[in-house]
């Protein structure tokens, strides 16, 4: 049954494409969503990048028909900017969400035999429609609940004869039967209660089990310390995946992990130029203004948890690629931290490329970062969803659960889920706890 759809501002700033995915249904923007979206587009952020697009969608779209009239979709639906029954008004001061419940009443009264849906972000707006006897929902198009969200790993009871034969000639064909997606980790046990078991991961063609990277040797003084850390080392030092995303609680070591493949394949491999890490700066808590001095020391703070990492690896291993302290690793260029907003634009060909705190992004930076990657470039994305201190997603809408939905198909990437705390035993026991 077709239905109007009014959409708040907060979904247009979330996802400007966001207009064209209500199928063959009405889709609705207030003007006063309109007047709102002008008010961010000279931010220089992702939000301001996004409210220019929105821009530039609708005067696309009004180029051939009108928006006050309804302009046809390619969808089947038609978008119209609604003035409200007072088309003169600009209502400078009206306030934004109660000129939403207004239209979605006027319209509902105007076409009872269609239902009105409000589209927002916003959960006390949903809560106010509800009271008024309106609908209201979620913008629910790139949502992946944590329920459903992919994990990466599966664990296949076999006979102790084909784990012998894995264990020793470090390939077999996969089990009949078994249909699973490429660079899909897989714990093989006996299927007869002995305690043999093996681990693997799927090929990219989804026709045999390979052995996991040997990781007995150090990785930057780094070793696997649970079946998941061996997954993750294996996907890191893997050429052949290109994007990774590992994902795990606090004190799983994400970044730890990342951080050490990504030096070794920089420094002893040589397969990439440079690590190059990036992160958003997302506050936790209030943020604190603006900081005094320059560029690095504004950054200062931002870095911390990046040299933190760097101190604990070169704590383990004494030193990597010659490399005896933190400094030098900055200074030399083996890593280079850029703040996130400094990403878009550009090409970023032969580098390791670690997003931390991937989380706290939306799905349309998470775009904006893999589309800046050239030839050569491997991509690791770290996060924990349970952690989110970005106001304008949650733990099913953020960036980092979309691209892993997006990409379990695809045989250049790979996922990794950590589930065992190893920073301390006081820092798994807040993750379990708190």
């Amino acid at each position: 049954m077709r239905k109007h759809y009014i959409l708040d501002t907060n979904i247009l700033l979330h996802d400007p494409n966001s207009i064209l995915q209500f199928a063959d249904n009405d889709v609705i923007i207030p003007i006063e969503v309109i007047i709102e979206i002008d008010r961010f587009k000279h931010e220089i952020s992702s939000r301001g990048q996004n409210a220019r697009e929105v821009s530039r969608l609708l005067d696309h779209l009004r180029e051939s028909q009108s928006l006050a009239q309804g302009v046809r979709l390619r969808s089947g639906g038609t978008l119209r900017v609604h003035c409200g029954s007072d088309a003169t008004a600009t209502a400078k001061n009206a306030y934004a969400d109660a000129e939403i419940l207004r239209i979605a009443r006027e319209i509902q009264s105007a076409d009872p035999c269609t239902k009105v849906v409000i589209v927002t972000k916003d959960i006390n707006l949903r809560i106010r429609a509800d009271a008024l006897g309106l609908l209201a929902e979620d913008y629910i198009t790139d949502r992946v609940g944590l329920s459903d969200l992919y994990t990466g790993r599966i664990e296949l009871a076999q006979p102790p004869e084909l784990i012998d034969q894995f264990s020793r000639e470090g390939v077999v064909p996969l089990p009949p039967g078994v249909s699973r997606y490429p660079n899909e980790y897989v714990l093989l046990k006996s299927d007869n209660g002995r305690a043999a078991s093996a681990l693997g991961r799927i090929d990219a063609a989804c026709q045999n089990l390979v052995r996991v990277h040997d990781s007995t040797r150090p990785i930057c003084g780094i070793r696997p310390r649970n079946k998941e850390q061996y997954f993750a080392f294996d996907a890191l030092l893997c050429d052949q995946i290109k994007l990774v995303t590992i994902m795990g609680k606090a004190g799983t070591g994400k970044t730890l992990l990342a951080m050490a493949a990504g030096l070794h394949q920089v420094l002893h491999a040589r397969t990439y130029r440079g690590l190059l890490v990036t992160r958003p700066t997302t506050p936790v808590g209030k943020s604190m203004g603006a900081l005094p001095g320059g560029i690095e020391d504004k950054l200062a703070p931002w870095l911390k948890p990046i040299s933190d990492t760097l101190e604990t690896l070169l704590d383990a291993a004494g030193a990597i690629g010659g490399r005896k302290d933190v400094r030098e690793l900055w200074h030399k260029g083996t890593v280079d931290v850029q703040p996130l907003s400094y990403i878009r634009g550009r090409s970023i060909p032969k580098q390791f490329l670690i997003v931390d705190e991937a989380q706290n992004l939306t799905p349309l930076e998470v775009k904006t970062i893999i589309t800046r990657v050239g030839h050569g470039t491997k991509v690791v994305l770290t996060g924990d969803s349970y952690q989110i201190d970005n106001p304008y997603v949650d733990s099913s809408s953020n960036g980092f659960n979309y691209l892993v939905d997006r990409f379990r198909a695809e045989p250049l990437a790979a996922h990794i889920e950590l589930s065992k705390g190893e920073r301390s035993q006081l820092a798994e026991l807040a993750a379990n706890l708190l």
